[in-house]
């Protein structure tokens, strides 16, 4: 399935310019299977270490149209009940750049999310042998030990360091062609985002015996759901720090003193944020009205929070829902269609609705 195809390439802000048309399915399948020189020369934006990688791997761009889809999601996931809640991506490349522009928290994120995302798709096609250039782990061969005793390496060990020797020559080439600070902060962030997925791989092990005993243990290295990664790149960036350049341009130190030197595995960011609260071109706000709020939370999504203090509508819907569900021996649960009547609380607009765009 090729569908996702279409919105690759403004899905893909950290390694093309913005304005990049989007090139339908049939386009990519055509130059996928014909000329790679051709079909990477015919997309803009790329450098040319980019245009290299395209032409020398061409399969690999499908894989991360696969990772473009999985980031995109996790990000809309994370910022769910967010003022800012990544659906931006949705409304084209030149609002969501907006947002990257400013080198802020959000901006921080979306560079480790979607790096994460390219190395988690190309680490996952090299293990189902979609890639020419890669496979398996080669590392994990004959016999090691845990605290569980010996065991032999088999199966197929996930190949992350692949996937992010890939993800960091594809991704951070851009970056550095550019030596401003804005440059710097990508590649950290594009960095965190790489280590994030090899942390969270796991060992699985099959056991070989009579009756299932584990005389003998065969094990490989997997990389854990998307969502892991997602989860501790939100919490990094709830803890992400703010920083400013050294004098000599090599690197961060942090804004406030009080606050500790960032790692290696931290979000950075330069500019505070905006508060999001209206349409805003220039920062790439689509504002909060209309937005769903939640009425008894006292979270970023309750309604005073999420509605700007604007207020909020009302309207009383109905929908099915499943209830009275009982288990059946064995093994299925059956439930009934209920109907519920429920308020839906959504933001209200502020008197001047209209984009804000300064000039």
């Amino acid at each position: 399935n090729m569908n996702f195809l279409p919105g690759i390439w403004w899905s893909l802000p950290l390694v093309l310019v913005w304005a990049i048309p989007r090139v339908t399915s049939s386009w990519w399948y055509m130059g996928a299977v014909g000329s790679s020189r051709v079909m990477c020369d015919n997309v803009p934006g790329l450098v040319s270490r980019q245009r290299q990688l395209c032409r020398r791997h061409p399969e690999a761009m499908l894989s991360i149209g696969r990772g473009v889809a999985a980031w995109t999601a996790e990000c809309q996931h994370q910022f769910r009940r967010h003022r800012w809640d990544c659906n931006a991506l949705e409304r084209g490349q030149r609002l969501l750049g907006r947002v990257l522009l400013r080198s802020s928290r959000e901006s921080a994120f979306v560079h480790a999310i979607s790096s994460a995302g390219v190395v988690f798709a190309i680490t996952r096609a090299c293990s189902q042998g979609e890639l020419k250039s890669c496979s398996c782990d080669p590392k994990k061969k004959g016999s090691a030990k845990d605290s569980k005793g010996h065991f032999d390496w088999g199966g197929c060990s996930d190949n992350v360091d692949y996937g992010i020797k890939f993800a960091r020559a594809f991704v951070d080439a851009k970056e550095r062609k550019g030596k401003d600070a804005r440059a710097l902060m990508n590649l950290h962030n594009n960095r965190a985002g790489r280590k994030a997925v090899k942390q969270f791989l796991k060992q699985e092990c099959k056991c070989h015996g009579v009756s299932g005993s584990c005389t003998l243990r065969t094990c490989w290295l997997a990389m854990a759901d998307f969502r892991k990664t997602g989860d501790y790149l939100w919490k990094k960036y709830n803890g992400a720090i703010q920083v400013v350049m050294n004098q000599d341009g090599t690197g961060f130190t942090v804004a406030n003193k009080k606050f500790k030197k960032p790692t290696k595995n931290d979000l950075v960011y330069f500019e505070s944020s905006p508060d999001y609260c209206i349409r805003d071109r220039d920062v790439g706000s689509l504002g909060t009205a209309g937005r769903v709020c939640n009425q008894t939370s006292r979270g970023m999504d309750s309604c005073e929070v999420m509605c700007c203090g604007r207020g909020y509508d009302t309207s009383r819907v109905s929908r099915v829902t499943k209830c009275e569900c009982k288990f059946h021996w064995c093994c299925a649960v059956r439930c009934q269609d209920c109907l519920e009547v429920v308020d839906i609380h959504t933001c209200k607009a502020p008197k001047s609705a209209g984009w804000i765009a300064r000039t």
